[in-house]
C-alpha cells in the first residue's frame, strides 16, 4: 500500500529550534545581566538545555502542564522561589529574544513544494495547539497542514501510539498508509515504527554512527531525500547518505 500522507514533527524537524532557543537564551541572559553567574555563555546556555530537557520529560510523562513545566524551567535555572507570575513574566522576556531567531530549515519549502500535488500533510508535537500553531503561522507554512495536534490537547505525547494513532485518525488513514518525520530516533523513529506508520529520522547532526536497519523505519539525513523513500509518485528524491 502508498504512503498517502506525512505527519511532521516541528521543533527541530521543520524548524531550527536548537539555534533559535540557543540564540534567544543567549540574548535573553545577557538582557537580564546573568551570563556574569557563568564561567561562560556556553556554560548558561548548557544548564538552560539540560533543565529544559529535564522539565520536558515531566511533562511528556504526564507530571506537570504545558505551563507548568515552563514554570518550573524558570524556577530550577534560576533556583528561585518564583510566583507564577513571575517566572510566567521572566518566560514570556525569554520568547521575545527566542522568536527573533526562528527560522525553517532550508530543505523544508523545497520537499513541502514536492510533495504538494502527492501527498497530504499534517503536524503532529509534543508540544501545545498555541505554541505551535503560532510557530507555524509566523514561518507561512501554517497553510501547508490540514491538522495540526499537539500533546498538551491530546493528553498523551509521543512515543505512545496513541498519539500516532490521533495523527491518523485525525487524516481518516490507516497508520500503514502514513509517513511520519521527526528528529529523535525514539520518540520519533521507533514511536511511529511501533505504531505501524512508516518511520523516517532525520539525523540532521550525524549524531549516531549506526542505526540497527529495521522494516519500516529509514534514517535520512536531509529531506531532500525523503520523496524517494515515499515511493514513484514524487517529483524528486535523492539517495540517502546513510549506507
Amino acid at each position: 500500500m502508498s504512503i498517502r500522507a506525512v505527519v511532521w514533527d516541528v521543533d527541530d524537524t521543520l524548524f531550527d529550534y536548537t539555534t533559535a532557543d540557543r540564540e534567544g537564551m543567549r540574548s535573553h541572559l545577557v538582557a537580564e545581566g546573568l551570563i556574569a553567574g557563568y564561567d561562560s555563555p556556553e556554560q548558561a546556555l548548557e544548564r538552560w538545555r539540560e533543565v529544559t530537557d529535564r522539565q520536558w520529560a515531566r511533562f511528556s510523562a504526564g507530571e506537570v502542564t504545558f505551563q507548568g513545566q515552563r514554570r518550573d524551567r524558570v524556577r530550577v535555572f534560576l533556583g528561585a522561589e518564583l510566583t507564577d507570575a513571575e517566572a510566567d513574566d521572566w518566560f514570556q522576556r525569554y520568547i521575545g529574544h527566542y522568536e527573533t531567531a526562528w527560522a525553517l530549515f532550508p530543505d523544508v519549502l523545497p520537499v513541502l513544494d514536492a510533495l504538494a500535488a502527492s501527498h497530504r500533510h499534517a503536524v503532529l508535537s509534543n508540544s501545545s495547539i498555541e505554541v505551535q500553531d503560532h510557530k507555524l503561522r509566523v514561518l507561512g507554512v501554517h497553510h501547508r497542514f490540514e491538522s495540526i495536534l499537539c500533546a498538551a490537547e491530546l493528553g498523551v505525547s509521543k512515543p505512545e501510539a496513541a498519539a500516532f494513532l490521533a495523527a491518523c485518525e485525525a487524516l481518516a488513514l490507516p497508520p500503514h498508509e502514513v509517513a511520519y518525520v521527526g528528529d529523535h530516533p525514539e520518540i520519533d523513529g521507533q514511536g511511529a515504527a511501533e505504531a505501524g506508520l512508516l518511520s523516517v529520522w532525520i539525523d540532521r547532526r550525524g549524531t549516531t554512527a549506526a542505526v540497527e536497519a529495521l522494516p519500516g523505519r529509514h534514517r535520512i539525513a536531509t529531506l531532500a531525500e525523503l520523496p524517494a523513500i515515499l515511493g514513484p509518485d514524487t517529483r524528486f528524491g535523492a539517495r540517502s547518505t546513510f549506507g
